[in-house]
């Protein structure tokens, strides 16, 4: 059984580890796989065909804990325990919820001490007591005696008399208010490395030229100070920069991967004239960042982008951060010059072709599995091709994956030559 200490309006843990809100699902999920022989049956509960309209959820069931997190930006926002009996808690070292100490209202009222007076909740037949950051909630139907509730009691304040040794049904922790929960900030114990605040696609007249990330870190050093420590910068990457400029834009990758293959060849003009390379190219993966840079084997310059968006129920979910970006797409319609459009991470494939206002040509079917013997459980992806960019799209027409292809960009190996 695990023994856990309640910080309120911040984390649940131990000594050894700890779920913090505004920490990002990876690092909720990393925990839970290196502790996998103390917490385990953990289900991933998301909604396949609108991901983004219900929280995604880690349910401990063995442990009676579930982790909310927000849909969007995929950070931690409220924990729940379900279940007080399946789990040791304390506050400031002190147990109020163990074998031996029952988690009645007067123990609550003990260990916290006053609060403001409780919510009732009459179509749910739950009672909520609030403190700061944390609630809890008593359950009345379980209860023998009846409670007396009386709307209007003294000072505009409802009375419920409740019985004596009502234990908790639920607790919450959380940051502002249960009923408007929304994701913290991610505190600055979660940061390992750089994360992507936001990433835009350049633009020239022909596609796309590059990428603008805009960065969050932990530390000193300069740049704007969005908070005490933590550094907010710009960097830019483009088509036709060398390893080295990419490395001094955004730092080590987190892995070097070397492609074996290209399956997409096929689909080239002739592929026949191509002559196999002795060297393979090589992808630089930032997974806090959600994106992939891939390099030319020969002159080592980037030549493609790939930017992740991690929704649950692709074969890629949780490897990356959810890369937040915005492309802007050209759209020529009747009678008007080229208008510009702008697709997220969050655009569905139907609304981007109503955008174009013509449907894209028929789509290549990828097929993704970890071995030719293994299956896929979430099915095939569709990728589209469109102005030097394939967007590979889900069963459920959101986004899983944008994959952008440029000309080297003149002059870029001047870079460092131009500085004075």
């Amino acid at each position: 059984m695990l023994d856990l200490e309640v910080v309120p309006e911040r984390s649940l843990g131990n000594e050894q580890w700890e779920f913090a809100l505004g920490m990002p699902l990876a690092q909720a999920v990393a925990i839970l796989q290196k502790h996998c022989r103390i917490i385990k049956n953990v289900q991933v509960l998301y909604s396949e065909q609108s991901p983004l309209s219900h929280d995604l959820i880690l349910n401990l069931t063995q442990d009676g804990i579930k982790l909310l997190f927000d849909a969007f930006n995929q950070r931690l926002k409220v924990i729940e325990v379900y279940d007080l009996t399946k789990v040791k808690l304390k506050y400031c070292g002190v147990h109020f919820n163990s074998q031996a100490i029952a988690p009645t209202i007067e123990q609550i009222d003990q260990s916290f001490g006053a609060t403001h007076p409780g919510v009732y909740n009459s179509a749910e037949q739950l009672f909520h007591l609030n403190f700061r950051g944390l609630s809890f909630s008593f359950q009345l139907d379980s209860w023998t005696e009846a409670p007396k509730y009386e709307p209007n009691f003294a000072h505009g304040l409802a009375s419920l008399q409740i019985p004596h040794g009502a234990t908790v049904k639920r607790m919450y922790i959380y940051s502002n208010s249960l009923q408007d929960t929304k994701a913290l900030v991610m505190p600055l114990s979660c940061f390992l490395g750089n994360y992507a605040e936001s990433v835009d696609v350049l633009r020239d007249g022909t596609g796309p030229s590059g990428l603008r990330l805009r960065l969050l870190a932990a530390g000193c050093g300069p740049g704007l100070l969005a908070d005490a420590k933590m550094r907010v910068f710009e960097r830019s990457v483009y088509f036709g920069d060398s390893c080295q400029d990419v490395l001094s834009m955004l730092g080590s990758p987190h892995k070097v991967f070397y492609k074996s293959e290209d399956k997409m060849k096929i689909h080239s003009p002739s592929p026949h004239k191509q002559v196999p390379s002795k060297c393979n190219d090589y992808f630089f993966n930032y997974f806090t960042l959600g994106v992939d840079i891939l390099f030319d084997a020969n002159t080592h310059k980037v030549k493609k982008f790939v930017l992740h968006t991690n929704y649950p129920g692709h074969y890629n979910f949780n490897i990356y951060h959810r890369c937040e970006f915005k492309i802007p797409l050209t759209v020529k319609r009747e009678n008007t010059e080229g208008q510009t459009e702008t697709c997220t991470t969050y655009s569905k494939w139907d609304n981007i072709q109503e955008l174009l206002g013509h449907p894209v040509e028929k789509p290549v079917v990828l097929h993704r599995s970890s071995s030719p013997n293994n299956t896929n459980p979430f099915g095939s992806t569709f990728c589209f091709g469109l102005q030097r960019m394939i967007f590979e799209v889900m069963q459920n027409n959101h986004i899983a994956s944008v994959t952008l292809y440029g000309p080297p960009r003149p002059g870029a190996h001047l870079r460092t030559a131009e500085l004075p």
